[in-house]
């Protein structure tokens, strides 16, 4: 289905805007975000342009393309609305919200910071990728759908999965001869069978559980909301394995990019195993005790230190800093 990138504003509102400034934590890289953000070019929900980053949200009902740039002096991103229309407060609102969540920024990095500077492995890395944030996946369906493609097979191949799927039940909006997608909702697979799914190359076992996901969030069984009401990440993480189809990599992988946990951990990860058997220059990756072992000392925040792991995997490209 295709939208117009269009939302104006109230008419009677004189709060409209046509960009947002969102203040910047201390320490945040944005080089690091765009290394993340740039990891694939099979991306379809993001596209990353030299130093900008280009998003279509669903705000206030309606497809919004927004533009993602630092301001100058690194001090705070500008997010502007790219068709060139003013938002009302409450889009200008949605938008920041979204990218806050995003990229983490509301994170507190202290502790982090002052538990790796004492570690002869994670200080290392915190020094060389200082201000990387966990970039997110703030819609539960999403971050659920993603990691159900990732399960068992490489990130090439799950890529080409995803844009596949978006490509089938996404919504497009087209801006200056580019296409940009919004993730489908639950409720757009209404109708879907698990042969749809397995024409776009699933297995029948993911096919059966996406649907199986869209149902219990179309319904309401599950929710981002209702999960995180629970104040228990492990009750969380009990609840989304109780569905078929979602085990614990899956369950640690939504809680600690959408949920937001922590202290989340996907010890089943191969990406985490490939790193540790590069850092640790070994010949085989290492058994799930020691990781066990080495993950101690980071206690409460192992999210972090699985995800400056796999930055190791993706080293910065050639040419200047941007």
């Amino acid at each position: 289905m295709v939208i117009p990138p269009r939302d104006m504003p109230d008419s009677n509102s004189n709060t409209a805007a046509s960009s947002v400034t969102i203040p910047l934590p201390e320490p945040f890289s944005y080089r690091e975000a765009l290394i993340y953000l740039s990891r694939s070019p099979q991306e379809c929900l993001h596209a990353v342009e030299g130093s900008r980053v280009m998003k279509l949200l669903e705000i206030e009902g309606k497809a919004r393309l927004i533009e993602i740039r630092e301001a100058a002096g690194s001090s705070s991103l500008e997010l502007v609305f790219a068709d060139g229309l003013p938002g009302s407060r409450g889009a200008c609102e949605a938008a920041a919200d979204y990218v806050t969540e995003w990229l983490d920024l509301n994170r507190d990095m202290t502790p982090f910071y002052r538990l790796a500077e004492k570690d002869s492995i994670l200080g290392k890395l915190a020094s060389d990728y200082r201000g990387l944030r966990i970039a997110g996946i703030p819609d539960l369906f999403e971050a659920l759908v993603w990691a159900v493609i990732g399960q068992q097979i490489n990130l090439a191949f799950a890529y080409t999965l995803k844009k596949r799927f978006v490509a089938a039940y996404g919504k497009r909006a087209d801006w200056q001869d580019r296409n940009y997608w919004l993730f489908p909702k639950p409720s757009d697979l209404t109708g879907a069978a698990a042969g749809d799914l397995q024409q776009l190359q699933f297995t029948g076992k993911k096919a059966e559980t996406v649907l199986r996901l869209a149902q219990l969030m179309d319904s309401g069984a599950i929710s981002k909301s209702g999960l995180l009401a629970l104040g228990d990440f492990q009750e969380a993480e009990r609840q989304l394995t109780a569905i078929p189809g979602i085990g614990p990599w899956t369950a640690n992988y939504v809680r600690m990019r959408c949920l937001r946990d922590p202290s989340a951990f996907p010890i089943g990860d191969a990406a985490l195993h490939n790193a540790l058997k590069l850092l640790l220059k070994q010949d085989s990756k290492p058994a799930e005790a020691e990781i066990r072992q080495l993950f101690t000392p980071w206690s409460g925040w192992e999210a972090y230190a699985v995800f400056y792991l796999w930055r190791t995997l993706s080293p910065a490209p050639p040419g200047p800093e941007r």
